[in-house]
């Protein structure tokens, strides 16, 4: 999402890979899988996003589909390079289809640099093989290089990294500094309370041979107050000098808003101590700053004096290397070391995404004198000597800011390594509502208010209680100080996490992600290339405003606004429901359909920031909302509408099943209950008539916006084989059939739902019940993978109906259903709808229709300027561009639409 060079672009070959033993599938099968091959049983040509392939990283797992019916449960996976030579890999199910057959396999690397061709067969061993020792109070984790013991207690997560007989870093664990006082409070009497990570419960999810992953749970303790949960989890890879953490923190503070005090965080970080044993001038510090520029120096400098060592020894120590004897230096330097400072503590700070500062002094005490600056610094460091050290980075650094990198103490024996994921010089963490309600105190009143600023407010409900954000870190062990080549190449795995990818083909012919309803990009035809331009245009400008409307920090980076102010010619960040879009109308989705047809690196990484944002910061996964998003607003978490629409699972699937990733996937598990939400929150309370008290045998739940949600979560668990795989099946199954049964089906609109049957009674009238907004998040995508995976004619029929009639004439809608569906909008994100009906059906009525609608309704039309305009000061904040008739709605819509319509009616566009 952030302006990375765009390297490559995934090539389009035929899928390849790596594979290992699967080991014991989760739960039993619906069926037995088929025990014979069948077509789809190729070679798949695994590639790189970006070119380089796996770098210094530690390891890299990518997720590969298979079409239904392929490969039974039991099947083991090779991987091959391009000159036919084996390559290690560990493999396993993420998601199977009904009959038992895999559906997505996870493959784990740790080497590669080109193409990787994954077929059928017996994985290679690792020469160095991933180990997990869980004896004792520790468990060790060998990578055959590194040896990394963590703590199941206590508030040491790492107690040691070693390689070799090398200790190379020690007593890694978590710091959380609680400000109980803002800044508009009295400044005289604001103090910092630090709060240590304390470790609750610690699991090997993989014990390698390829790729071993730890987690581990816990809270922020001080005293007896423990606070600020955290979920981290450690990835480790066969014959690594790395590994890697994903670290969650869930807020759980109180910040009263009109109140100085509260849970104000002044810091967050995750801490080492490396030990030193060299002489403070073969000590080196390295601190990234833009690109792959770096401060190279040492504790004791010995360049620059007025007196020469000699170029030898000055080049040597400039590199790292070990210096010679200081006998054999010029004496005049020799006999003086001890009044050369040692430069113990350094610290990098970025406050912003458009500045970094670097500072150093000799030790606590005395004064800081300034190192250099810049704009947007890597996240890098390094901290250590001739004898080894410790290299350390934080992804997204400058794009999550306030962050900041300290090293202190490296003129002692032991140096302490601070990444903070929130830095301490910023301000503190301000998570207050930003309005004192301004008399909304009743329901008609809050609605008066949505009607001028689209904000749904209500007392006490713009909390951001529960929500929480995820980071990625990178930590190298290294037997000496890094070359300048080593150090780059570090730097570039924190900056862009190398992702091993399927090409596109694989992923359209599987046909896991609603069968059909993507295809590669197609210029064939004059009108083809232009929805393509117009599709290349949309995510180009998004990615340019990114950085124009500075779109980052640590609580906003991965989200887009959602309405543009053409008077001020700003984005509207301060109205209401016009600021940040929470996934609203999915432009999630969008992205990943875009990523999935054409395999593009720019494309997956603007989904990926936006993945981890909105299934995070969108979402809340504590107290009484948890499995509920917030609807788009000023902040994230302000606006009073939590609803199943936002923490709908469909945003997260497609991350999940493309790199594995653990933390998504508990996220998507978390969802599964997330129907008992509706006995908390009334959806509806603030435009109710009649009393109500919630009933867990006849909830109100919509078939649209509400049932998308719900049922993204029962599927994923259900494909995943999840701990609640089973009741996840029979609710997907028993809410099809119930629906179906409505007698409007679809266009019933809602049902009552029985929370412990998991079925929707039978309304005894028919009711004409359709919103505009009830397929717009993901339900046509979720029906169509729906209607593949589930024999269940009834459900089909509903559904293609409800596709059939909303973009018909009102006469059509009302001789069907005896009424009409009253004013709507979005016609033009509701023609694929007519596209997937009209393949499914074989209506040729329904195709016209879909590209009228597509062509010649509302949104985006042809007639658009489908270019930007340049705007500079006094206009504007900043110098750029603007299109001012572009809105995250429209856009979202028009990529569904135009992406859809042409995988599925591409041959009869007019």
């Amino acid at each position: 999402m952030s302006p990375i060079p765009r390297r490559s672009l995934l090539k389009a070959a035929a899928v390849a890979g790596a594979a290992a033993q699967f080991g014991r599938a989760l739960g039993s099968r619906d069926a037995a899988a088929p025990r014979a091959e069948s077509a789809g049983d190729d070679p798949v040509i695994l590639d790189w996003l970006e070119d380089g392939g796996l770098g210094a990283a530690p390891g890299s797992t990518v997720g590969v589909p298979w079409p239904k019916g392929v490969h039974r449960d039991d099947r083991t996976f090779a991987l091959s390079d391009a000159d036919g030579r084996a390559v290690p890999v560990q493999s396993w199910p993420l998601a199977y289809w009904p009959d038992g057959s895999l559906k997505w396999t996870a493959h784990a690397v740790s080497s590669g640099t080109g193409k990787l061709t994954l077929t059928t067969g017996a994985p290679a061993a690792p020469q160095k093989k991933v180990t997990v020792d869980r004896r004792g109070a520790t468990i060790d984790i060998s990578t055959g290089v590194i040896t990394a013991r963590i703590g199941r207690s206590g508030a040491t997560l790492v107690k040691s990294v070693t390689r070799g007989p090398t200790k190379i870093a020690r007593n890694g664990r978590l710091v959380l500094l609680r400000q109980p006082e803002s800044e508009d409070g009295d400044q005289t009497t604001v103090r910092t309370e630090r709060f240590d990570g304390a470790i609750d419960e610690v699991t090997v999810e993989q014990a390698g041979p390829v790729r071993a992953v730890v987690r581990v749970d816990g809270k922020h303790r001080k005293g007896r107050r423990s606070w600020l949960p955290f979920s981290i989890r450690l990835y480790f890879y066969a014959g690594a000098d790395s590994f890697r953490m994903v670290h969650t923190v869930t807020y759980d503070g109180q910040q009263e808003p009109g109140r100085a005090s509260g849970d104000f965080i002044r810091g967050i970080g995750v801490r080492f101590t490396v030990p030193l044993r060299d002489e403070s001038y073969d000590r080196h510090i390295r601190l990234g700053g833009e690109g792959t520029g770096m401060l190279r120096e040492a504790v004791k400098g010995i360049t620059g004096l007025r007196r020469d060592p000699g170029a030898a020894v000055q080049a040597a120590q400039f590199a790292g290397e070990k210096l010679p004897d200081p006998a054999t230096w010029d004496q005049r330097v020799t006999t003086r070391l001890q009044y050369i400072p040692e430069w113990g503590d350094y610290t990098l700070s970025q406050l912003s995404a458009d500045g970094f500062a670097l500072r150093k002094r000799t030790k606590k005490g005395y004064g800081w004198i300034g190192a250099g600056g810049g704009r947007r610094a890597s996240g890098f460091g390094y901290v250590g000597g001739v004898g080894g050290g410790l290299s350390f980075g934080l992804r997204d650094f400058w794009e999550k800011h306030p962050a900041q990198l300290d090293i202190r103490d490296a003129h002692t024996d032991a140096a302490e390594v601070t990444l903070w994921l929130w830095s301490p010089e910023a301000q503190p963490m301000d998570l207050r509502f930003y309005h004192d309600g301004m008399g909304q105190d009743t329901f008609p009143e809050q609605l008066e208010g949505l009607n001028i600023t689209y904000e749904d407010y209500e007392p006490e409900f713009g909390t951001p209680y529960g929500i929480a954000r995820t980071s990625e870190l990178l930590f190298w062990a290294n037997e000496s100080t890094p070359s300048a080549e080593k150090l780059a190449q570090q730097v570039e795995a924190v900056r862009v996490l190398p992702q091993l990818a399927a090409p596109p083909k694989q992923l359209i012919g599987a046909k896991v992600f609603g069968p059909g309803l993507f295809s590669a990009p197609d210029r064939s035809t004059p009108a083809k290339a232009k929805i393509e331009d117009h599709l290349d245009f949309l995510f180009t400008y998004y990615e340019d405003q990114v950085e124009m409307r500075r779109w980052y920090g640590f609580w906003d980076y991965g989200d887009i606004m959602h309405t543009y102010d053409t008077v001020r010619h700003q984005w509207r960040y301060d109205v209401g429901g016009y600021a940040w879009d929470n996934s609203e109308l999915s432009p999630d989705l969008w992205l990943w359909y875009a990523y999935l047809r054409s395999g593009r690196a720019d494309i997956f990484r603007f989904a990926e920031a936006m993945t981890r944002h909105t299934g995070e910061v969108d979402v809340y996964h504590l107290g009484k909302w948890a499995g509920l998003g917030t609807r788009h607003g000023v902040q994230h978490w302000a606006d009073s509408a939590k609803q199943q629409r936002i923490a709908n699972t469909t945003y997260r699937r497609y991350y999940y099943f493309l790199t594995a990733d653990e933390r998504v996937g508990d996220l998507m598990h978390a969802n599964v209950d997330s129907d008992e939400t509706f006995l908390v929150l009334d959806p509806i309370r603030k435009i109710r008539t009649e009393p109500y008290t919630p009933d867990r045998h006849a909830l109100s739940i919509g078939f649209g916006t509400d049932w998308s949600g719900l049922v993204s979560a029962w599927l994923t668990e259900w494909e995943r084989r999840g701990p609640k795989w089973e009741k996840a099946k029979a609710r997907v199954l028993s809410t099809m059939e119930t629906i179906a049964a409505q007698p409007n089906g679809f266009v019933q609109g809602t049902g009552l739902y029985d929370l412990d049957t998991g079925k929707f009674a039978i309304a005894e009238e028919p009711v004409v019940g359709v919103s505009h907004l009830s397929a717009v998040f993901g339900l046509n995508e979720l029906c169509a993978e729906l209607i593949d995976l589930v024999d269940m004619p009834a459900f089909d029929e509903a559904y293609y109906d409800y596709c059939r009639y909303f973009n018909a004439t009102k006469a059509e809608q009302a001789a069907r259903y005896g009424s009409n569906f009253g004013s709507l909008i979005l016609f033009q994100g509701h023609s694929r709808l007519d596209a997937y009906a009209a393949v499914q059906t074989g209506d040729d009525k329904l195709a016209d229709r879909a590209w009228d609608k597509f062509y010649r309704s509302d949104g985006y039309q042809e007639s658009a300027p489908w270019k930007t305009e340049k705007v500079t000061g006094p206009t504007a904040l900043v110098a750029g561009s603007e299109a001012a008739w572009v809105s995250t709605n429209d856009t979202a819509l028009y990529g569904l639409a135009a992406i859809e319509n042409l995988a599925l009616l591409g041959h009869r566009m007019p």
